[in-house]
C-alpha cells in the first residue's frame, strides 16, 4: 500500500536533472511552475500571484518564496537555504530571485519560463533582465513515464476513487440533487480513506478531503464539460460521472455514464457504441503503440458507425501530479510542433485516461478508465463495473 513518493525518488530526479545540467553552459536550472517544484523537491503550493523560483546548482538547491510560506518549505531537507520577499506587490519576487542567484554566482540560467507566471493579476519583469535565460521544459518531459512508485500512488488513488464512486452510485435517487449526492459520496469516501491510512496517509489533507465523486445531469451531459445543473434527479436522467483521490498529490481518472431507472434503446445504442469505443481503445494500448494510432483507431470506429460528427475530444490523456499531462491520445499528436519520433510512441511508465465519447443533443455518452502502460502490456488501474446493467439505478 504505496500513500507516499519515497525520498530516493526525488534523489534521483534531483541528481538526473544535475546532469542535464551539467550538459549545459549555465550555471543553475531555474524553475516556476508550482507542479516542477513539487517534483524536484517535494514542495508543493498552490500558484498564486506571489511567485515561487527554485534554483537548482550543481551542488545546491535554493528557494525564494513569500513570507507566508517560510515556516512551510523551511523543514524540507532537499532544500539548502530559503529567500523570501513579503508579499506581491510591495515585495520584489523576481528582483528576489534575482539576489538569491548572484549569491550562488549564477551568471546564466536555464529555466522554465523568463519569469514567474501572469496568475491571479501577477505582473512582473522577466527573469532575463538580470540573468542570461535559455528555457528547457526538462521537468515536463520526465513526468510524461512515471516510475513504479509513482504508478504505485496512481494505483493506490484508483482504489479509493472506486470507493468513492460505489458510495455516489449507492446514494443516487429520484429526488436527489446531483450536489449533495456528491458532498456525501465524497465526504464518506475520504473519512474511509482517513480512517483506514490513519498516518500513513500524506500531510497535505485539504478540507475538503483526499475523495472527490460527483457528476453532471440532464442536458448538461451533452457538454463534455458541463456543470452540475441545479436540478433534482428524475427517472430517465443520464448521469456521466466522475471520481478520484488525492494521494501525495498523485490522481486517477475514473467516470461513468449511468441511468436513472431503465434507458431506453436510444440510450442503450449510444451507450454500446461509446464502451466498444473504449475497448477499441484499450485493447491497442501498449509498449511501442504510436500514440496517435489509438486515437486513430476510434476515431475509424466512429466514422464507420455514422457517428463521427458525435465526437467533440480526443480519446484521453496521460495523468499523474496533473489531471492533464502530455502525452495526448490525439490524432494530431505525432505532427505536434514538439514531438520527435521517440516521442510518438507509448512506453512503460505512462498512464492514461481512456474516455472517448459519444455527444447528442441530448445527453452524453462517456466512461473513462485509468490504464497504465508496463513493459509488456497494460493494466487498468480503476475497476468499477462498466456494462449498462451496473450503470442503471433502480429504485
Amino acid at each position: 500500500m504505496a500513500t507516499r513518493l519515497p525520498a530516493s525518488e526525488y534523489e534521483g530526479r534531483i541528481e538526473l536533472l544535475r546532469q542535464y545540467l551539467a550538459d549545459t553552459a549555465a550555471d543553475a536550472a531555474v524553475w516556476f511552475g508550482a507542479t516542477s517544484i513539487e517534483y524536484v523537491t517535494g514542495f508543493a503550493h498552490i500558484q498564486t500571484e506571489r511567485p515561487v523560483a527554485l534554483a537548482l546548482t550543481r551542488d545546491r538547491i535554493e528557494i525564494t518564496v513569500p513570507r507566508l510560506e517560510v515556516e512551510r518549505v523551511e523543514p524540507n531537507d532537499r532544500i539548502d537555504a530559503v529567500h523570501h520577499y513579503f508579499d506581491y506587490p510591495q515585495g520584489r519576487p523576481i528582483e528576489t530571485a534575482a539576489g538569491m542567484l548572484d549569491g550562488l554566482g549564477v551568471d546564466a540560467v536555464v529555466a522554465d519560463a523568463d519569469g514567474a507566471p501572469g496568475v491571479m493579476g501577477y505582473e512582473g519583469p522577466p527573469l532575463s533582465e538580470f540573468v542570461d535565460v535559455e528555457t528547457q521544459s526538462w521537468v515536463d518531459r520526465l513526468r510524461w513515464a512515471k516510475s513504479d512508485a509513482e504508478v504505485d500512488l496512481i494505483r493506490e488513488s484508483a482504489k479509493w476513487a472506486n470507493l468513492g464512486h460505489r458510495y455516489l452510485a449507492d446514494y443516487t435517487e429520484v429526488g436527489a440533487h446531483p450536489a449533495t449526492v456528491s458532498q456525501r459520496a465524497s465526504t464518506d469516501a475520504s473519512r474511509a480513506m482517513l480512517d483506514t491510512l490513519g498516518d500513513r496517509y500524506a500531510e497535505r489533507v485539504r478540507g475538503d478531503g483526499p475523495v472527490h465523486a460527483g457528476y453532471i445531469s440532464g442536458s448538461e451531459t451533452a457538454l463534455p464539460h458541463g456543470h452540475t445543473p441545479n436540478e433534482r434527479l428524475s427517472e430517465g436522467d443520464v448521469l456521466v460521472t466522475g471520481a478520484t483521490a488525492n494521494v501525495d498529490g498523485y490522481h486517477s481518472e475514473l467516470e461513468r455514464t449511468m441511468f436513472v431507472g431503465d434507458p431506453d434503446d436510444e440510450q442503450r445504442h449510444y451507450f454500446e457504441l461509446m464502451l466498444e469505443a473504449q475497448d477499441i481503445a484499450i485493447d491497442a494500448l501498449g509498449p511501442g503503440v504510436e500514440v496517435a494510432h489509438v486515437d486513430e483507431l476510434v476515431h475509424d470506429f466512429f466514422v464507420e458507425q455514422g457517428i463521427a460528427d458525435l465526437a467533440q475530444h480526443h480519446v484521453g490523456h496521460n495523468i499523474g501530479l496533473g489531471a492533464h499531462e502530455p502525452p495526448y491520445i490525439d490524432r494530431g499528436w505525432s505532427d505536434y510542433d514538439h514531438v520527435d519520433a521517440d516521442d510518438a510512441e507509448m512506453e512503460a511508465g505512462h498512464v492514461y485516461t481512456i474516455e472517448p465519447g459519444v455527444y447528442t443533443d441530448e445527453f452524453g455518452y462517456r466512461h473513462s478508465d485509468t490504464v497504465a502502460v508496463t513493459e509488456d502490456g497494460t493494466e487498468t488501474l480503476t475497476n468499477f463495473p462498466r456494462g449498462v446493467e451496473a450503470n442503471t439505478i433502480r429504485p
